[in-house]
């Protein structure tokens, strides 16, 4: 089995942190895999940093600590850099992302029917628990606005694992919440699988969506779509991508 690695960035995750070591170790050891967390803080006023630190003294993790507020996109990509494995897998900190459902992402890639395995809301046996229809339908239509440039129903999912390969030397551009739409519209990933999970809102804590964040996305597709026609000016265009069953 190839080495894992499981990348987390926190700010002010204080209360979730040590329930999501917990069942994500509990769901690693029932699935008979090993992997490490890279826990990446920047810097949380609640005391996250050093809850990972202690953490860290029960379970295999790394812990990078970052300025305040750096940015969640650019926390990924400075813990895909610090992680020791061939397989990388991204999660939130909140318990939106079920801990339980990363063996499942993790075999995808590590069985070799996939590059890039993605964890799904908006395919069969995915769903949203205890959203607003306003928020539905804001999630849906951010969809909707990525489908030109990326093959997945779940455009702006940010759960996701994939082998180190995909964004080796790939010049990504991340900026806020959305790395995921980086890798799935800029990765040299040939295979995808999506994995169905239901996602339901954080636990403990505030949200950190907000207008700044939509602008962020705004900003992103936009730079995601020079970025395709620049590939089609100079001859070079993505790799065909097919979906994996």
């Amino acid at each position: 089995m190839p080495s894992i690695s499981i990348i987390v960035p926190t700010y002010n995750e204080a209360e979730s942190l040590p329930v999501l070591a917990e069942r994500l170790f509990a769901a690693l050891r029932e699935a008979g895999l090993e992997a490490e967390l890279v826990v990446v803080d920047d810097s949380s006023p609640d005391g996250t940093g050093d809850i990972a630190e202690r953490l860290a003294r029960q379970y295999p993790m790394q812990v990078l600590h970052r300025p305040p507020k750096s940015g969640l996109a650019s926390a990924v990509w400075d813990g895909m850099e610090k992680a020791r494995g061939g397989i990388l897998v991204v999660m939130d900190a909140d318990l939106s992302h079920p801990p339980e459902v990363v063996p499942r992402l993790i075999q995808a890639v590590a069985a070799g029917r996939a590059d890039l395995a993605v964890g799904s809301r908006y395919v069969p046996g995915g769903g949203v628990a205890n959203w607003p229809w306003h928020r539905r339908f804001a999630s849906w239509f951010a969809c909707q606005l990525a489908r030109p440039f990326v093959p997945l129903h779940d455009a702006t999912s940010g759960f996701f694992a994939l082998r180190r390969a995909v964004v080796q030397g790939v010049a990504l551009d991340p900026i806020g919440f959305k790395i995921g739409l980086e890798v799935m519209a800029k990765g040299q990933y040939r295979a995808f699988q999506e994995v169905p999970y239901t996602f339901t809102d954080r636990r403990f804590g505030q949200s950190k969506f907000g207008t700044t964040e939509v602008r962020f996305y705004l900003l992103q597709l936009g730079r995601i779509w020079r970025f395709r026609r620049q590939q089609k000016r100079s001859g070079n265009p993505p790799h065909p991508r097919r979906r994996a069953f």
